[in-house]
């Protein structure tokens, strides 16, 4: 049910790149931003959550992320990808939040990153399964979601746009503002301190990670549009 729904959307399906709908929103059709939200919804969501470790805080960012977007529009210049752009200012909202808060963690991030650390474990030496192997999927995500959680936070934002979401290092790097070579060596870190926690085969339930469901996604659209009409 929820496909077809999904598949009834124009904006969902839109043959427009995101550079053709910024253009047409800037002209005047307001309305044709929901592509953009439609598309984007969940990787900006998923980034927001990787930072601030709450789905509604999240979604607050994500829409916060969006009306920010639409205001700055005209700003675009082109220079990169309007995906790598937006995600850009949901990285800023969400790191804002949590810095406001005390949250954000870096200790021991040098010493980490140059390498003084205890050697993990061979990745590829899994143990035997067990009982709780044959645990349903969801269960798994939300193993992984909690061991995700608890990386510190620079290495849990690289992974998520990584290996979550699916970015290329380049993209990654100009996502966070960060060198390409830094990117490398978080997210081997991070693979490093989740083989720690988790037994190896997780298969492909992190791609089912921080997910952005339809309803969630109804809800960020309708409030961005709301907001960006009335102003």
């Amino acid at each position: 049910m929820e496909a077809t729904r999904e598949q009834a959307r124009p904006a969902a399906t839109s043959p427009l790149t995101d550079e053709q709908v910024v253009e047409r929103v800037l002209a005047g059709e307001t309305a044709l931003f929901e592509v953009l939200m439609r598309r984007h919804n969940q990787r900006l969501f998923r980034t927001a959550r990787a930072i601030v470790r709450d789905a509604a805080e999240a979604e607050d960012v994500t829409q916060e992320t969006y009306v920010r977007a639409f205001a700055q529009l005209s700003q675009f210049e082109h220079r990169a990808l309007w995906s790598t752009w937006v995600t850009r200012i949901a990285v800023n909202e969400a790191l804002a939040r949590v810095r406001r808060r005390g949250r954000f963690v870096t200790t021991d991030v040098a010493r980490m990153e140059e390498g003084n650390m205890e050697p993990f474990d061979d990745p590829g030496r899994a143990s035997e399964a067990g009982p709780e192997r044959q645990a349903s999927e969801r269960e798994l995500v939300g193993f992984l979601e909690r061991a995700v959680d608890a990386l510190p936070d620079i290495y849990r934002m690289v992974f998520v746009l990584r290996e979550v979401e699916g970015l290329s290092t380049l993209e990654t790097a100009a996502s966070l503002d960060i060198s390409e070579d830094l990117v490398k060596v978080r997210l081997h870190r991070a693979r490093a301190e989740l083989r720690r926690v988790m037994e190896a085969g997780i298969g492909h339930a992190q791609r089912d990670l921080f997910a952005f469901h339809l309803s969630r996604c109804d809800r960020v659209v309708a409030a961005v549009l709301a907001r960006i009409t009335t102003t």
